[in-house]
C-alpha cells in the first residue's frame, strides 16, 4: 500500500494586503469639493489681490541714474605698466610700488568706492544722511523729498526714532553705509568692453543724478590724492638712495625709476579724470525704476488662488478621514 501523498500546497510568504479605497483620492470627489468650495476660491483671491494692489500702490517710485565709465589708465597708465614689467623686481629691492596695470587701479578705486571710509567720507561732504535715511517718498509737484515725521523733524533738525542698543535717534554711520551699498549704490563692469556702470537708485530722479556725479568726481580726486601722496614719498626714498650709491648702474636703474614716477606724479596732478573717465554722463531719469507693481499684483493673485486651494484640500482631507473613522 503506497503511503497518501500530501497535497502540495504553495503560500506566498507575504500574502497581499488588499488596498483600501480609502487610501485613495478619488479624482471626482476633489474636483467636487473644488467646485463646492468655488466661493472659497473666489473670496481669497479677491482679498489677496486687492491686498497685493492696495500695497503696490502704496510703495513710493524708485528712480535710477547711471552713468558709463572707462577706465583711464590706458592714457596715463602704459608706461608704468610697461616700466613695472621691466624694473619690478629692482623697484621693489628699491621699496617702490610702480603699480600693477589697468585692471588693478580700477578694481582698486571701485573697492574703495565700496569701502566704509569712502562712503562715510561721501555722505558727510555733501550732507546725505537726511535724504538717504529720512526719505519716503518724492514729491513730483513741488519737486521735493518727503520726510518721514516719525524719524526726522525738519523743522528742528531733529531725529526722532527710538534708540537701540548703541544706536541712538541720529542713524549711525554703519547704518548709512548698509543702507548706501544695499539698496542705492551699484557698481557693474561690461565683462565684454571692460566698461563700467556706476548706478545710484533714489526716491528722487534729481538727487540719483546728482549723487552719481559726485561719486564719480570724488572717487577720481580720492585716486589722484593716494597717488600723489605715494609718488610724492617714492621720489624722495628714491632721491635718497641715490644719493648713497655710487654704482653706475644702480644710480641709472633709479635715475629711470624716478623718472617714471615724475611722469605718474605730473599725470595725477594734472588729470581730473584720474581713474575713470565719463563716456556717457547721469542724466535725470524720466521713468521710474521700481517698484515693478503689475507683477506685484499678478504674484499676489497666485498666492491667494494656491492658499484658497490649499484650504480646501487641507479640508477635504480631514472630512474623507472623520468619514473613514465612523
Amino acid at each position: 500500500m503506497e503511503p497518501q501523498k500530501e497535497p502540495n500546497l504553495s503560500y506566498p510568504l507575504y500574502p497581499p494586503q488588499p488596498q483600501s479605497a480609502d487610501d485613495e483620492i478619488d479624482l471626482r470627489e476633489l474636483f467636487k469639493a473644488l467646485w463646492e468650495g468655488k466661493w472659497i476660491i473666489i473670496a481669497t483671491t479677491f482679498v489677496f489681490a486687492l491686498g497685493s494692489v492696495l500695497y503696490a500702490l502704496s510703495l513710493p517710485n524708485i528712480y535710477k541714474a547711471d552713468a558709463l565709465l572707462a577706465p583711464a589708465e590706458s592714457s596715463n597708465g602704459g608706461g608704468l605698466s610697461k616700466m613695472a614689467g621691466q624694473l619690478g623686481g629692482l623697484a621693489a629691492l628699491a621699496g617702490v610700488n610702480l603699480g600693477g596695470g589697468e585692471s588693478s587701479q580700477t578694481d582698486l578705486a571701485v573697492q574703495v568706492m565700496k569701502s566704509r571710509q569712502f562712503v562715510d567720507a561721501f555722505i558727510d561732504e555733501h550732507g546725505l544722511l537726511v535724504p538717504l535715511m529720512a526719505a519716503k517718498g518724492w514729491d513730483l509737484t513741488g519737486n521735493r523729498l518727503v520726510l518721514d515725521e516719525d524719524i526726522y523733524n525738519p523743522s528742528t533738525s531733529e531725529w526722532l526714532r527710538e534708540p537701540d542698543g548703541l544706536r541712538g535717534p541720529k542713524p549711525t554711520p554703519q547704518e548709512a553705509f548698509e543702507v548706501f551699498i544695499k539698496d542705492v549704490l551699484s557698481v557693474n563692469q561690461d565683462k565684454e568692453s571692460g566698461l563700467y556702470t556706476v548706478s545710484i537708485k533714489h526716491y528722487s530722479p534729481y538727487e540719483a543724478q546728482r549723487w552719481v556725479n559726485w561719486l564719480i568726481t570724488d572717487i577720481n580726486k580720492v585716486m589722484r590724492e593716494r597717488t600723489i601722496a605715494e609718488t610724492t614719498q617714492n621720489l624722495a626714498y628714491l632721491n635718497l638712495q641715490l644719493e648713497k650709491t655710487s654704482i653706475t648702474d644702480m644710480q641709472s636703474t633709479f635715475y629711470k625709476l624716478i623718472e617714471e614716477q615724475t611722469k605718474s606724479l605730473m599725470l595725477a596732478e594734472v588729470q581730473e579724470e584720474f581713474v575713470f573717465k565719463v563716456i556717457d554722463p547721469a542724466v535725470v531719469p524720466e521713468l521710474k525704476d521700481g517698484p515693478k507693481r503689475a507683477l506685484i499684483c499678478v504674484l499676489g493673485t497666485l498666492a491667494g488662488i494656491i492658499f484658497a486651494f490649499l484650504i480646501i484640500l487641507v479640508e477635504f482631507l480631514i472630512t474623507r478621514k472623520n468619514s473613514s473613522i465612523s
